[in-house]
């Protein structure tokens, strides 16, 4: 049987992000893509000067149950963007629709710079934990996992001690991996780092000298994708940040392109990759 992932993320119809790059990047990596939008934007909301929303939390419910009547079932499930409300829902969907074996990744996408984005209160944090435990795989930047563990976020100046302590810290939240980009400990330098409860493995690139909408969802995407063809999460990690990096290169130089990154140019990178 050919393996199926769900994505449950929003759909911000313009922008090259959360679904409309989750969607084909996994699809792109051979594996059959189900996708449970949490809310449709008409733009993302970092840059424009507002947006349409529309919450989903209500559907969730009635998916699943039609869902369990057609026995439609899942080897793995990708959260991104999603809100308080809908943690509970994406539980019970995870827990009913899943496969023998079945992988959970969480990218607990609620944060950037220092700052919580827009539309999320002071205790979500909170909330995420609960995505978080029992995870197999989370993929939080540097913000985000200073928020799942209360702590101030720190931008630079750290070194591997503190990058490591951070690691278990979130490890001990209750999941089996940790991803943590954003990583730094060299100005030309941006990686990340790969927990798996005994050891801290690192991967770095050139850093770029730009900072890009949506590489997040992204990396995330192509970590969940290459994760489902049986490359290790190291590996996996790795493809993530190459692809990212090509993606922002193929941008570099299009002034008009602020919005995110030309990531259907990076495609054929990513296909060839994995066919190694």
């Amino acid at each position: 049987m050919d393996k199926r992932l769900l994505t449950i993320q929003d759909i911000s119809c313009v922008g090259q992000c959360s679904l409309t790059v989750a969607l084909p990047v996994i699809s792109a990596c051979g594996i059959e893509t189900g996708v449970l939008p949490s809310s449709v934007l008409s733009n993302h909301t970092a840059g424009y000067s507002g947006w349409t929303f529309r919450d989903l939390t209500d559907d969730m419910p009635k998916i699943l149950e039609r869902w369990l009547i057609e026995k439609v079932d899942f080897d793995a499930f990708y959260t991104g963007y999603v809100s308080k409300a809908q943690i509970p829902h994406i539980l019970n969907i995870m827990e009913k629709t899943a496969r023998k074996g079945a992988i959970r990744i969480v990218d607990p996408v609620m944060a950037d710079n220092g700052k919580l984005y827009a539309g999320f209160d002071d205790d979500f944090p909170q909330e995420m934990k609960k995505l978080c435990k029992g995870a197999d795989v989370i993929i939080p930047n540097l913000t985000e996992a200073a928020f799942l563990l209360n702590q101030p976020y720190v931008a630079e100046g750290y070194d591997k001690a503190f990058i490591e302590k951070m690691c278990k810290d979130l490890y001990a939240l209750g999941t089996k991996n940790v991803v943590l980009t954003g990583v730094s400990f060299d100005p030309t330098k941006l990686g990340v780092a790969v927990y798996d409860g005994k050891k801290t493995e690192y991967y770095f690139n050139e850093k770029q000298p730009v900072s890009s909408h949506g590489t997040g969802d992204l990396y995330a995407s192509v970590v969940a994708g290459s994760l489902l063809r049986g490359n290790s999460l190291l590996e996996a990690a790795s493809l993530g940040a190459d692809v990212v990096v090509e993606a922002i290169k193929k941008t570099a130089g299009d002034k008009d392109h602020w919005y995110g990154v030309k990531f259907e140019q990076a495609l054929p990178y990513l296909i060839k990759r994995l066919q190694k």
